[in-house]
């Protein structure tokens, strides 16, 4: 018999940043622990209000039936000594379970003898399970910043004020925090404050929404939408397409209300990037287009209460909002008092790193790598690169920036083309940024993408230097952003540049800044950005093991390197690939732990099987030669496999291992030859066949 659950978690206001990951955490952590209490589902979803975080569960099995459990431990190797004793792994298992060491048994488990133990795990009714799973399970959900609050011991985003939790109507009786479970929750703190008493899901769903909460997200920003379109339209407007302002907006409230305020005209003054931001960035505020797609002295603010007087909720909506405006408007006026070369020297005062120097030092570096790659991808901008490269910086230090903090960039855009700078400068000191997020367009033009690269590149190449490494999520420098970023610019362009020149030459500009051996530096910086170029392509759908055995090779180039993915990962799926992969690693492991050369000696050849091993390779490694210089992987592969009967017929009549020295050691570079043949395209040995 199945059922439904439902919980209710009622705290004060928590961030709304907070709130959609937190309900997708919650969701995916109790259908793991429901899984390993082996309770079935048919359905689960977790959502959140500012003031509340819930769950509900329907098919819910209510009736744990008794369980036959297998649990697996070591190795029958590692479980017994060579005199059939337990060892301590045996000892350690029995143990660790509770049981006797004449529990154990030994079974198959295709991989070989291991001991093992059956559990019986009696049956049980969900509501007990849950009455003991939920304390700890609520106590650790996962948020941005938790705290705690007077003698509180448990962390939480913000204090629990009540528990609604039920199954089939049944209040499941736990404690936390002095804070008990009931069957009543509370509606909108201003609109309907009193407890209200449920029964079910679709009971409380309903109850809150007279009670002016909408507890689906999805319905309050449908909801929230249709406020703010129709109140900007009422004053004959658009609303600016701000996805992530809706969604945040959505999770400011319980009861979506919108109205439309305006501000002086004289405001529209201040490039648009300057009004927008001051209206999103501090208030939470949407601006409002006309039909042409113009600013208007409009603004749309969404509050958590149906107000009595409208106008009044306005006119302090505008009152704050002018405060803002005229900061705004103080600090961009004042920086064009200023030259863009003057921000300039003003870095010279900031510090980026205490071991890596000033934001003034840290230009001059990325400025002359920058020049270094455009000489080599695009002479012509040589010039654009090295100016962008000297004032893209420069609006860290004006004052609309130390303001609004997200406008670097945008405001350098700005104020470049206020100073007479060319064009091409001015947006590629925007550009340098992009991108600036998973899924953010990139540069457009060849000054913004070769800056931006050298300016992340000069990052990671210095933090890596002083030992400033990620390690688990910590990553305060966002080196492994920088590194995505860098491919994805790379693969965008088709840019020919070689990570290690690039990382040898961001080095050597760092000079006596870098602590360690930069050979060993820049060995650890290429495998981060092999692990991250893996995990993209990976991610992108690629199979592990196609890209294991290309980037295991080849990955200083990323362009040619993911072409090498591409025809590799088309040849995967034919019949052809496995036996020939198996013959390769066949070589491979007669190769091992040899004394290998490049010279082959065609007088050894006994046998016409080694000849025509020979001549195919020679014949083969022509062509292939050609087609890598052209980049033809495709066709490359074409005739590499082309060679799989040339092979198996060496095999079956040479043997390779002899014991006339010359002859073994001709063969085996023979074979080392060919290996290499392969290895153009990727390591075959990474295939699991």
């Amino acid at each position: 018999m199945t059922g439904e659950f439902l919980l209710e978690i009622g705290t004060e206001e928590i961030p709304a940043r907070f709130l959609p990951p937190t309900a997708e955490a919650m969701q995916k952590s109790m259908a793991e622990r429901l899984e390993a209490e082996h309770l079935s589902f048919e359905s689960i979803r977790a959502m959140a209000t500012p003031r509340r975080l819930m769950l509900v569960i329907s098919g819910l099995l209510l009736q744990r039936k008794d369980i036959q459990l297998q649990v697996v431990g070591p190795p029958e190797r590692a479980a017994f000594d060579q005199t059939g004793s337990p060892t301590k792994a045996a000892q350690g298992f029995a143990r660790a379970h509770s049981v006797a060491l004449t529990d154990l048994e030994l079974v198959d488990t295709g991989r070989g003898k291991c001991i093992a133990l059956t559990k019986n795990i009696p049956g049980k009714p969900a509501i007990e399970i849950l009455r003991d799973l939920l304390p700890g399970w609520i106590a650790n959900i996962p948020f941005p910043k938790s705290m705690r609050w007077g003698s509180v011991p448990i962390p939480f985003a913000r204090p629990i004020h009540w528990f609604l939790a039920l199954l089939e109507g049944e209040v499941i009786p736990f404690e936390l925090d002095t804070v008990t479970s009931g069957n009543v929750t509370y509606g909108h703190r201003f609109l309907a404050p009193d407890p209200i008493v449920v029964r079910d899901y679709a009971d409380y769903v309903k109850r809150l929404r007279n009670a002016h909460v909408i507890i689906d997200p999805e319905e309050r920003q449908s909801l929230m939408l249709a406020e703010i379109r129709q109140a900007a339209q009422e004053r004959g407007g658009a609303i600016l397409d701000d996805p992530e302002l809706v969604m945040e907006n959505s999770f400011l409230v319980e009861y979506p209300s919108a109205v439309c305020g305006s501000f002086d005209e004289s405001f529209l003054e201040l490039p648009d990037e300057v009004l927008i931001t001051a209206l999103r960035e501090h208030q939470r505020y949407f601006a409002v287009r006309d039909p042409s797609g113009k600013l208007l002295p409009l603004f749309v603010a969404v509050n958590n209460t149906r107000a009595r007087n409208e106008g009044v909720v306005t006119q302090g909506h505008q009152r704050v909002l002018k405060a803002r405006l005229e900061d705004a408007r103080f600090y961009f006026e004042d920086d064009c008092k200023r030259r863009l070369d003057d921000f300039v020297e003003k870095l010279r005062g900031v510090l980026f790193q205490q071991k890596l120097g000033t934001s003034y030092q840290k230009m001059k570096r990325f400025r002359e790598l920058a020049r270094f790659m455009a000489e080599m991808a695009a002479p012509q901008e040589v010039d654009i690169v090295d100016r962008t490269s000297f004032v893209c910086k420069a609006d860290l230090v004006s004052g609309m920036v130390g303001e609004f903090p997200s406008l670097q960039g945008v405001m350098g855009r700005v104020y470049a083309r206020l100073a007479g700078e060319p064009e091409g400068v001015a947006e590629a000191v925007f550009e340098h940024y992009l991108p600036r997020f998973a899924g953010d367009r990139l540069p457009s033009s060849q000054a913004g993408a070769l800056v931006g690269m050298a300016d992340r590149l000069d990052t990671i190449c210095g933090c890596f230097g002083i030992g400033l490494i990620p390690t688990g999520v910590a990553d305060p420098y966002a080196l492994r952003r920088h590194t995505l970023a860098i491919i994805n610019i790379l693969l965008d362009r088709s840019y020919v540049f070689d990570l290690k020149t690039l990382t040898n030459k961001s080095l050597e500009l760092l000079g006596h800044r870098v602590e360690a051996d930069p050979r060993d530096i820049q060995d650890k910086i290429l495998e981060f950005f092999r692990t991250r170029f893996h995990n993209l392509l990976t991610g992108k759908g690629y199979p592990f093991d196609v890209v294991d055995a290309v980037l295991s090779l080849h990955f200083q180039r990323p362009p040619e390197a993911l072409r090498r993915v591409e025809a590799l990962n088309e040849w995967r799926t034919r019949d052809e690939f496995e036996p020939l992969a198996i013959s390769f690693k066949r070589v491979v492991n007669i190769l091992k732990d040899q004394k290998l050369s490049n010279e082959v000696d065609a007088a050894l050849f006994e046998d016409a099987a080694e000849k025509d091993l020979w001549d195919a390779y020679l014949k083969a490694k022509h062509a292939v030669d050609k087609l890598l210089d052209e980049g033809e992987y495709k066709n490359s592969l074409d005739i590499i496999f082309g060679l799989k009967g040339t092979i198996d017929r060496f095999f079956d009549t040479v043997l390779v291992m002899v014991d006339n020295d010359d002859l073994r050691h001709n063969r085996l570079n023979l074979l080392n030859l060919l290996s290499d043949l392969f290895k153009n395209i990727g390591d075959f040995s990474r295939f699991s066949v």
